[in-house]
């Protein structure tokens, strides 16, 4: 079977499609590992800082926060509606949200003093294309920081989904692990450490972090999960009300066992964050 790389309209048309269930469920819990990221950036009053496929704000809103001058860019028209809308509640003027095409930036060079992307550029089919339009609006000594998943299984939000819909649905058909599927394509260090490399950064750095989600039910990580990427919603897409309910039944039960009764728990995800000064 050969798979087709989507279109860029198509990817915007998937990206539209969840973009509202995005911001309500997975955006609130992003925020918590882009803040570290922030931190880590050294993002403060002042920085001029570009977030490449920002979603409806994750890491847009937080560095905006500290005082950044930030531009966010995303190809959804309906992710930046949305992000504009979180921008205009907290008053945070400093923040642009502009829709954009990560692949073909259109923004002058050596604008930025930093340049991130969380789960956002590690997504796109032409990673190398998206990671050398960062480097190009960045200045020279500015620094290119992306957080993206480290491998598969240490990402429990949808190893728990994908163990709940193997035990209840015969012949679920999980994830890939060979290819991987395009969130999972830099989650070795060494293949990350390379294509940030051959972007043209130098001191290059990958470390690991936990991301810590708070799941505070079956029925709240079900929604993270299918929210979070047209990926995941398409892979339960074909799931009978009934079988969708089976699942989040399972899904109950692991989380109970984990939490030591109660129906919610924190799940842990790997997120490598990849730095490289321009």
């Amino acid at each position: 079977m050969t798979t087709r790389t989507p279109t860029q309209e198509q990817i915007r048309g998937a990206w539209d499609a969840v973009a509202a269930r995005f911001d309500e469920f997975a955006t609130p819990e992003t925020m918590r590992v882009a803040e570290e990221i922030v931190r880590r950036a050294d993002v403060g009053p002042g920085t001029r800082l570009l977030d490449v496929a920002a979603g409806s704000g994750a890491l847009a809103i937080p560095a905006a926060r500290r005082g950044a001058q930030v531009t966010a860019v995303d190809i959804a028209p309906t992710m930046i509606g949305r992000l504009r809308a979180r921008a205009r509640a907290e008053r945070l003027s400093s923040l642009e949200g502009l829709v954009m095409d990560g692949l073909a930036l259109d923004l002058a060079d050596d604008t930025f003093d930093v340049s991130v992307s969380l789960n956002g550029v590690s997504v796109f089919p032409d990673i190398s294309g998206g990671l050398a339009e960062m480097v190009r609006v960045t200045r020279p000594g500015g620094r290119v920081v992306v957080g993206a998943f480290g491998p598969l299984p240490r990402v429990e939000f949808i190893t728990f989904v994908m163990g709940a819909a193997q035990a209840a649905v015969p012949g679920f058909t999980p994830l890939p692990a060979d290819p991987p599927p395009p969130p999972f394509q830099v989650a070795d260090p060494g293949v990350f450490r390379e294509r940030l490399a051959r972007a043209g950064l130098a001191g290059v750095s990958v470390e690991p972090v936990t991301w810590e989600l708070r799941i505070s039910s079956a029925t709240h990580l079900w929604n993270v999960f299918t929210s979070s990427n047209p990926i995941g919603a398409r892979l339960v897409a074909g799931l009978t009300p009934q079988q969708r309910t089976d699942v989040v039944q399972v899904l109950d039960g692991m989380l109970r066992e984990r939490s030591g009764g109660g129906p919610g728990a924190v799940l842990h995800a790997e997120i490598n964050i990849g730095t490289g000064t321009a």
